[in-house]
This record gives C-alpha cells, sequence and structure tokens, in this order.
C-alpha cells in the first residue's frame, strides 16, 4: 500500500462520500474474496488438493476444474466437492466482507455481485439487498433444459466430502486426515442426480446460455433494477475488485449511471488495476491497493 498524500486524501474522500451518501450501490467482483483469503492457488490448494496436484500436475483449482471435466465422473465430482466446500461453505480466512459490511450497515444499499461464493450473506448482508448475477457455488441445476430450477447441494458436498476421507477438526471444518491419505474418488452412488427426473446436474454457473436463471434469480434482478429506479440525488456506486473479464455487469454500468447522476460519486478500489473513464474523472475516487487494507483505513 503506498501511503502518500494523495492517498491518504483519497481515503479521506472516500469516507466524506461515503458518509454524505444518500445509497450505496456495491459492485464487487473477484478481487474482494481474493483480499479475503480466498485464493484459488498456494496453501490452500496444497492442502485439500495436494493428491490431484501430483497426479495430474495442474497447480490450481482454476485449472484443475477444466482438467477434471475429460475424468470419469467419480473423480471429476470428488474434484468438484472439495472445490465447492472450501470456496463456498468455509469462511473466508480475513473478515473482509465483515468490515465492508460495518461500513454501510446503516446505510441504504444494495449489492450487485459476479462472485460466486455466497461470501456477502454468510457475512450477514441482507440476502434481499444481493443480486449474484452468475450464480452461486451452493447451487445445482439439472442438464435438463425444459428444467430450469436449481438446487441445493450442501447435503450433497458434505457427504462427498466424508467419502473421501475428509474428518471434521475442532471447529467442525473439513480436513485432511493426519496421515494425509485421500480417496480421489467418490462412490458411483453418490454422483449428483436432480431430484425431480434423475437427470445429471452441473454446477450452476454462468457458462454458456444453459445457465439457469432461476425465480430467486429473477426476484433479486428485479429488486436491484427497483433499488436503482428509485434512488437519486447523492449514490456511491462502490466498485470493489473488478476486472475486465465481465465489464459489461457491474463495471461500464457504474461508470455510466455515475455520468447521467450529476451527484453521484464513483470509487474504484482494485490491485493493480484502479481507473475510471474522463468524463466522470472529477467525481471518482480511485484507489490501487488491498481492499482489505484500504477498507481498515476506511474505519
Amino acid at each position: 500500500m503506498k501511503y502518500t498524500g494523495k492517498y491518504l486524501n483519497d481515503i479521506k474522500t472516500l469516507r466524506r462520500a461515503l458518509d454524505e451518501a444518500d445509497a450505496v450501490v456495491i459492485g464487487a467482483g473477484a478481487g474482494l474474496s481474493t483480499s479475503a483469503g480466498y485464493v484459488y492457488s498456494g496453501e490452500r490448494f496444497q492442502r485439500y488438493f495436494h493428491d490431484f496436484a501430483a497426479k495430474y500436475g495442474f497447480k490450481d483449482m482454476y485449472s484443475g476444474g477444466f482438467y477434471v471435466m475429460e475424468l470419469e465422473p467419480e473423480v471429476s465430482w470428488a474434484f468438484w466437492a472439495r472445490n465447492i466446500y472450501i470456496n463456498r461453505y468455509v469462511m473466508p480466512p480475513k473478515p473482509v466482507y465483515e468490515e465492508l459490511l460495518a461500513l454501510v450497515r446503516e446505510k441504504d444499499y444494495f449489492v450487485i455481485t459476479t462472485n460466486v461464493d455466497h461470501c456477502f450473506q454468510r457475512a450477514g448482508f441482507d440476502k434481499k439487498r444481493l443480486f449474484y448475477t452468475q450464480g452461486d457455488y451452493g447451487l445445482f441445476q439439472s442438464v435438463n433444459p425444459e428444467l430450469q430450477k436449481t438446487f441445493d447441494n450442501e447435503s450433497w458436498v458434505m457427504a462427498a466430502m466424508e467419502a473421501q476421507g475428509f474428518v471434521r477438526d475442532m471447529r467442525g471444518i473439513f480436513v485432511p486426515p493426519e496421515n494425509g491419505a485421500l480417496r480421489m474418488s467418490i462412490p458411483t452412488e453418490l454422483i449428483p442426480r436432480c431430484p425431480e427426473d434423475g437427470s445429471e446436474v452441473t454446477m450452476n454457473l454462468r457458462s454458456d446460455d444453459s445457465f439457469v436463471e432461476d425465480e430467486g434469480w429473477h426476484r433479486a434482478a428485479e429488486r436491484y433494477s427497483n433499488f436503482l429506479r428509485t434512488r437519486g440525488g447523492r449514490v456511491l456506486f462502490l466498485e470493489l475488485g473488478v476486472g475486465y473479464n465481465t465489464p459489461g455487469i457491474i463495471k461500464y454500468p457504474f461508470w455510466r449511471m455515475t455520468a447521467q447522476n450529476p451527484q453521484a460519486a464513483y470509487a474504484c478500489l482494485n490491485c493493480g488495476d484502479a481507473s475510471c473513464p474522463p468524463e466522470i474523472k472529477k467525481r471518482s475516487i480511485c484507489l490501487d491497493g488491498d481492499i482489505g487494507e484500504i477498507l481498515q483505513e476506511l474505519k
């Protein structure tokens, strides 16, 4: 973090914008969860996937997700059970989401996010003020396109972790056994199936046009649309860790809405790429650094 005079002034400017805002629209991308410790490589990967890494050679969860697509389903689903578990059902190592909530709890806020790890809700954000646009690691969907529904996968994930030999520690979290020996597959009868027609299932993650936007998704989309439509005046568009993979969901709309509202302010917090277009520069605060550290400074 660069503690320059400009940086400190920007922190003060953002704090003032947050305090004075009538409404706050939070747009969150992968960088926010990375700041909270949800990283797909390193110690977390080695702890839960050392056996997959040794046998198949991939070195992070992201590339592993593509690799296991070519393997038998018992092995592929074993990998995904671990992936879902540590990135959806285990709290992040750092309380970044809780710190964000502390800053906006008393404000009129809404969250739109491309993250699929459910960290906002688990940190205590009001679920009626959340819109997960790209899906949820905690949901399956049928491969049958006629079934536009999603299904909770928590009980399956827990059963699949136990079937691979994971044990619970004193906190109730699944960890590898002391001898490190794990099974890299699940029993065939544990391969997940749709509870309605027995068809195969897949993750409820937006990767192509087969992504299921269920009733819950559409209700959240409508609530977000209503929030934007009914809030004017001093609105702070707070963008956290959003990159350029899908800029049309958060980044570009935030720029456009800031430009259209002369009382609005735009803030971009990102590590390595905090910027804004010149048209809204005078009403923008761009902070390049670790989001968690910036939130600490804002407190």
